[in-house]
């Protein structure tokens, strides 16, 4: 079995992030975010199911557990005995990882709750816009139903027309690309699995790269939408010390990052869309489903293992 942990928990997880750092400024950012996202979250996925079954296998090498429920602990530590430390290991990893995807959903639980007070309010524009009165320098969307775009006054005061109608194109882009359920996906995957923290970031990057271009193909100009980034991060720079802007939700920053608001304006000034290659694509796509095959194979060889014990005892 211990070959099955090297893959699925060791291996292929820094081969899907190595894969989602190299192929992220490659794609379109819209096609990345989704594959990377998903690869993650499918990788993490494969990885968790792994330590739980090797977790598995530590109580069972446990000789009371083995008395109680008949089966030779012996046979079952026989499996692993040149790395007696792997389902130990495996064990913490779990509790870890179970700890840290609580805490998550705690989180995420709190934020929603504090957007519901959002969708509540009324709204212009066909009832999706809300403008607070406040000087801080913000905009950011809110996935519903009913779906809202949330812009302080301090935002509409720095910003012209012509900007305004970028920055609201934006917003409209994130959550018309459903942006926070692929954020979601890489918390949660990084939540599994620590290698996968860094994926994050690089995630709400893509998010945020496929908001802009979709406002710029809605309001039919890349300079716009730069300018209108730029304007928005000088503004919030100069108001708060710091230029996360335009973010994807209010409560939980983590989740709403902007990302390198001057590399996103490079990309837009520089027509850098990316590749249209999907053969690219599968890279890290392929990577997570062998190591879900790999995982599938570890559960059944645990089950052959256990079958075995029984059979043997003492």
């Amino acid at each position: 079995m211990f070959d099955h942990f090297v893959w699925s928990v060791v291996v292929t997880p820094v081969l899907v992030l190595a894969a989602a750092w190299f192929l992220s400024e490659r794609l379109r950012p819209g096609p990345a975010a989704v594959v990377l996202a998903w690869s993650v979250a499918v990788a993490a996925g494969a990885s968790l199911v792994n330590i739980a079954a090797f977790a598995v296998k530590a109580v069972a090498e446990t000789p009371a557990v083995a008395r109680r429920f008949d089966f030779s602990d012996r046979v079952v530590r026989q499996d692993t005995a040149h790395v007696p430390w792997v389902s130990w290991l495996s064990l913490l990893m779990l509790a870890a990882a179970g700890v840290a995807l609580v805490r998550l959903a705690r989180r995420h639980r709190r934020a929603q709750a504090a957007l519901r007070h959002y969708a509540e309010l009324p709204g212009q524009v066909g009832g999706q816009l809300v403008v607070l009165d406040d000087p801080r320098v913000e905009a950011f969307a809110v996935p519903g139903p009913p779906n809202r775009i949330v812009v302080t006054t301090g935002m509409r005061a720095v910003l012209d027309d012509e900007h305004f109608a970028a920055l609201l194109a934006h917003e409209r882009a994130h959550l018309a690309g459903g942006h926070h359920r692929l954020v979601r996906l890489a918390q949660f995957a990084a939540a599994a699995h620590p290698v996968f923290r860094s994926a994050v970031r690089r995630i709400e990057y893509l998010v945020e790269r496929d908001a802009d271009e979709r406002a710029a193909v809605d309001v039919g100009s890349r300079r716009v939408v730069a300018r209108a980034i730029g304007a928005a991060a000088l503004a919030a720079s100069a108001r708060s010390g710091h230029a996360s802007v335009l973010r994807l939700t209010p409560a939980d920053s983590d989740v709403a990052r902007a990302g390198a608001v001057p590399r996103r304006v490079a990309s837009l000034l520089r027509d850098r869309t990316g590749s249209r290659s999907r053969l690219m694509a599968a890279v890290p796509a392929l990577l997570a489903a062998g190591s879900v095959v790999w995982t599938g194979e570890c559960v059944y060889d645990l089950h052959e293992l256990m079958r075995a014990a029984r059979t043997r005892i003492g």
